[in-house]
């Protein structure tokens, strides 16, 4: 419990270093590189050069906000952004390198005594601030780009499959929570940068570690499935989705005649039933026990979120 203790208040405290260094070092205006682009883009919610950041536009838009309508300042509130995102990478660096010491230096059974505990926690010290002062990640943590946020989703992923990793052991069922944010996040940083893909070899390896005993051929089939995992997602599953809503929105405008927009909707009621149905076919086929208030939740969720979609399709003026 001591060292728990410790772990998260010199956890805090080397973010609130890594925080106090970027935020006095921040640009005061664009840098001239894409910074402008992305800075003008979340400031105004536009479209930026391909293949596009929308969730760092929405996230940027925020911290414009607290410009106070100076647009002078706008660049200056989402540096600062790029600034926390940072910080906190340092912070889920720090708790991952002290998660690591942990497995690398106290065997199984044995005390976690308070030598040791220093020693995990000094390499985290060290490995969190050595990364803060780094010169490619300050680089970018004192601008308004998209990789201090792709680190922070990369940093937090990697952090979140080693929770997932302590907790499997004790309790495999709550364990699987830590997969469903991990699949969330990676879902998030998507509308980032997709560096954040390249956490899933890792994760796949892990998993692999936690489930399986060694072999080479087990060993070599994980690597498979994480690169087929990859390439998938990135060349199929997240470009084929985008082009489907496409297809759907040009055959119901120019072949049914119907309004604009109607084609999306229906494209994503048919990606909800399609996905809901895939979920239940799964608790029933492995038959698993799930609530009823967890389908009720899930269509809640969903109709939030189709709700706000329709808002921002018909009402773009309100963000800008």
């Amino acid at each position: 419990m001591q060292f728990k203790k410790l772990n998260n208040i010199i956890g805090w405290i080397v973010f609130a270093i890594a925080t106090f260094t970027y935020v006095s070092t921040i640009e005061p205006t664009a840098s001239f590189w894409d910074c402008g682009e992305y800075i003008a883009c979340a400031y105004k919610l536009e479209v930026g050069h391909p293949p596009g950041a929308p969730f760092f536009m929405i996230v940027g838009r925020m911290f414009a906000l607290f410009a106070g309508g100076d647009p002078a300042m706008a660049g200056k509130m989402i540096n600062i952004m790029s600034a926390l995102c940072s910080s906190f990478s340092i912070l889920f660096l720090f708790w991952t390198i002290t998660r690591l010491g942990i497995k690398a230096i106290v065997k199984q059974g044995e005390e976690f005594t308070t030598g040791k505990q220093w020693a995990v926690l000094g390499a985290g010290i060290v490995g969190g601030l050595a990364y803060t002062f780094s010169d490619s990640f300050w680089f970018s943590a004192v601008e308004g780009e998209v990789y201090a946020f792709s680190s922070f989703f990369t940093a937090l992923v990697f952090w979140a499959v080693l929770k997932w990793d302590e907790e499997d052991t004790a309790n495999p069922t709550s364990a699987m929570r830590w997969l469903v944010l991990i699949a969330y996040l990676m879902g998030l940083s998507i509308g980032v940068h997709l560096l954040n893909l390249l956490a899933i070899p890792a994760i796949c390896f892990i998993y692999y570690f936690k489930k399986h005993k060694f072999t080479w051929k087990s060993f070599m089939i994980t690597g498979v499935i994480s690169l087929v995992l990859l390439g998938g997602i990135q060349n199929i599953m997240i470009p084929k989705i985008v082009k489907f809503a496409a297809d759907f929105e040009v055959f119901f405008v120019n072949k049914m005649g119907m309004g604009f927009n109607i084609g999306s909707i229906f494209y994503f009621l048919l990606l909800f039933v399609a996905l809901s149905s895939l979920i239940l076919y799964t608790v029933k086929k492995k038959n698993l026990t799930i609530k009823l208030d967890f389908i009720q939740q899930l269509f809640l969720r969903f109709l939030l979120l189709f709700l706000v979609t329709v808002h921002l399709l018909y009402l773009p003026d309100f963000w800008c």
